[in-house]
Order: C-alpha cells, then sequence, then structure tokens
C-alpha cells in the first residue's frame, strides 16, 4: 500500500468518517489505520476478500467525492498554512508579546480523529 495514498485516505477519513456506514467505517480503519490486509478483514468478518477490496473501493470513491464536493480538506490545509504563516510572523516580530502567541496557539486546530 502506498504510504501517500494511506495518508490521503486517513485525513480523508478524519473529516468525512461518519459520513461512511459503520461497515464501511469498520473497514476503512481497520485497512487504512491499523494496516490489515484484505485476507485478515475477511476472515474477521466471515467474508470473501473481494467483497472486503470492493467494500474499501467504494468507501474511497465516496470519501474523494466528499472532499471533491465540500472541499473541507481543502480549506483547512490552506487556513493552517495561513495560520502558520501568521504564528511565525508573530514570533519574529512580536516575540515578547505573550497575549498574540497565546491567541494564537487557541485558533490552531486539528481535525478530530478516532481515540482522542
Amino acid at each position: 500500500m502506498e504510504l501517500e495514498k494511506t495518508l490521503q485516505m486517513n485525513t480523508l477519513f478524519s473529516f468525512y468518517g461518519p459520513l461512511l456506514t459503520s461497515k464501511q467505517q469498520e473497514y476503512m480503519k481497520l485497512y487504512y489505520g491499523d494496516d490489515y490486509s484484505l485476507g485478515e478483514i475477511a476472515e474477521d468478518f466471515g467474508i470473501s476478500r473481494q467483497a472486503v477490496y470492493d467494500n474499501i473501493k467504494r468507501s474511497e470513491i465516496i470519501l474523494n467525492d466528499y472532499e471533491d464536493k465540500l472541499h473541507l480538506v481543502e480549506d483547512f490545509d490552506r487556513k493552517q498554512d495561513a495560520l502558520n504563516e501568521i504564528r511565525s510572523y508573530a514570533e519574529k516580530n512580536y516575540a515578547k508579546d505573550d497575549t498574540l502567541l497565546n491567541l494564537l496557539q487557541k485558533v490552531s486546530y486539528e481535525p478530530k480523529r478516532e481515540g482522542k
């Protein structure tokens, strides 16, 4: 499994995972989050490897479709980049302004992820 694709799917899943069915969520968590093989998932659920593969592929398409329509990940990344630029500027030019630096820390955001 390609690392870049795994990271992309985990990111999309962190934003849109709750919109998938519980079975889709479970397979995606096991496959991308816990690095289970298709065979291991199939064995755990008593289904064929092909059924797991089809479910995961459908889930990938759904997650990508949500991002194509809603752009939540893209918007988040853009805002995080801007916030990092602001933070760097503030640290360089306002290093003694603890209030400003604390406020910047408050607006930092990480999406909710399973287990956190």
